[in-house]
């Protein structure tokens, strides 16, 4: 361990990878400035749709920057990668989110609800019978609240085209 690691108050795991990560995704961003912003004629610098953007990016890539020059060790090791693999799990649950967000149009509402919570349960380590009877329970207090209460419209699935008229236009209507 070098001094400028002893001198350094914070944990060291993950600041090399995080730095990196974070100057390479500011760069993409600050890449694609030009193809989503616009200058416009005849209005002032500070009120140009792409002048504030390109402030904001172009800090994040030089602050971003800074902050790798100034970390005290550069070089990946074990336990940055370790650190990186906590941070990945975290972004199973938006994988989880993603898939109900894609099927909830396709199956409707309340399958999708009912299929999603037990399964988030078990993956949470909820395994028994009596837990997953509970979470359907509570995705099925969800969906009456969300449409019922809240009155939430949410598209009908597309399976319910497949109903009889009456019954499609219920379900379409409640779950």
């Amino acid at each position: 361990m070098t001094e400028e690691e002893r001198r350094f108050k914070g944990p060291v795991r993950g600041q090399s990878l995080f730095a990196i990560i974070f100057v390479v995704a500011s760069l993409l961003l600050l890449s694609q400035l030009g193809n989503e912003t616009r200058w416009a004629k005849g209005t002032q610098l500070f009120a140009q749709p792409r002048f504030w953007p390109a402030v904001a990016v172009g800090g994040m890539v030089l602050f971003g920057l800074l902050h790798l020059w100034a970390l005290p060790r550069k070089r990946l090791r074990h336990a940055d990668l370790v650190e990186w693999r906590i941070w990945f799990f975290a972004l199973e649950w938006v994988l989880w989110f993603l898939a109900y967000v894609m099927v909830v149009p396709v199956l409707g509402y309340l399958p999708s609800t009912l299929i999603f919570v037990p399964l988030l349960a078990w993956r949470v380590g909820y395994r028994g019978p009596r837990m997953l009877w509970i979470s359907a329970g509570f995705a099925v207090a969800v969906v009456i609240v969300f449409k019922t209460f809240l009155q939430v419209r949410i598209p009908g699935g597309a399976v319910y085209e497949y109903l009889p008229g009456a019954l499609r236009s219920f379900l379409i209507l409640n779950f």
